[in-house]
């Protein structure tokens, strides 16, 4: 049996379809709706969250691999706590019971942002270590301290392996998490930055993670990177793609500081997540590339799918999804 938390997400609604398709038995964990998941009806969904260390342990019963991808992603301060909890605390919960239920082998989905500060002179690979002075994010640093915990695990005799991809295409809800960036195409935002980053696609994603998981590795890292790519180029083959006008308004570290302020203000009395943040001000205005290198050395069957294929696969969802025209 396999155990997959954060079946409700992106990465883990992506990877339950996959491993239904290759006919393994299933369980997936959900806090409030079972999702609906082409294919994967026979899927046995238990109600738990990765707090409840009874719910988690009664979970992992008869299970032998355990896909760890349930957290908060947040740049907003006021899911700093939660994301504290969750990230770093949920994930200690889910390597204890992992080693109480003697499951064989764990795979931890972490994140780029658990490498630390972001170098624009380098290519960063699996490689770069996270300290207290290079920390890009508070999200990067819960991530981290979650990577901690699974080596943690490791040295108590449990197997490991941990997956740092960087920005998720896929679609999923685009009204938060990584889909966004199609739904801004689609609106036609007209802003764009000079930054940089890496990209890459969700089944991509579950596909490495299948193959790592299933591989006798143990106590290794991956990036899972397909693309780097400047975000002004991204936005404008998506929008193109959804028929729609590309970014054509650029937007300078002045203007983007601003904009921060103003939105940190406007959260306060709104109580709403502010639609930029101090950090991802930076981030958009970043120009980093990342080493996809070791996978592909290790898997030599494994390759990334083309950009224009994803995005083309991805729009197409979308459309169907919130019944575009």
């Amino acid at each position: 049996m396999i155990l997959v938390t954060g079946g409700t997400g992106l990465v883990g609604s992506e990877l339950i379809r996959l491993l239904c398709e290759k006919g393994k038995p299933v369980r997936a964990l959900y806090r409030n709706k079972i999702p609906a998941i082409v294919g994967a009806d026979n899927v046995e969904w238990i109600k738990a969250d990765i707090l409840d260390i009874i719910a988690l342990e009664e979970a992992m019963q008869g299970v032998g691999q355990v896909y760890h991808c349930a957290a908060i992603v947040s740049f907003s301060s006021s899911k700093k706590l939660l994301m504290y909890k969750t990230n770093i605390e949920g994930t200690a919960n889910i390597v204890n019971a992992c080693i109480n239920k003697n499951v064989s082998k764990l795979l931890f989905v972490s994140s780029v942002a658990a490498l630390g500060k972001i170098k624009e002179a380098e290519l960063i690979n699996e490689t770069m270590n996270w300290t207290p002075d290079t920390c890009n994010s508070e999200y990067g640093r819960t991530k981290y301290m979650a990577e901690l915990e699974v080596w943690r695990g490791m040295s108590e005799g449990l197997s490991v392996v941990i997956v740092n991809p960087v920005i998720i295409l896929g679609s999923g809800d685009w009204n938060s998490g990584s889909s966004g960036i199609f739904k801004s195409a689609y609106d036609e935002f007209p802003w764009y930055t000079q930054g940089m980053s890496g990209f890459v696609d969700v089944m991509d994603v579950v596909k490495a993670m299948e193959i790592i998981m299933e591989s006798d590795l143990n106590g290794e890292r991956f990036i899972l990177c397909a693309h780097n790519l400047l975000f002004r180029d991204l936005f404008t083959q998506i929008a193109l793609a959804f028929n729609k006008k590309p970014p054509h308004k650029m937007v300078t570290p002045f203007l983007a500081a601003l904009i921060w302020r103003l939105e940190a203000i406007k959260a306060f009395f709104t109580k709403k997540d502010p639609l930029l943040t101090k950090e991802t001000a930076k981030t958009a205005q970043t120009k980093v590339s990342f080493n996809n290198t070791k996978l592909l050395e290790h898997f030599k069957e494994f390759s990334y799918t083309p950009l224009d294929i994803s995005i083309k696969r991805i729009c197409t969802e979308l459309k169907k999804k919130y019944i575009l025209g």
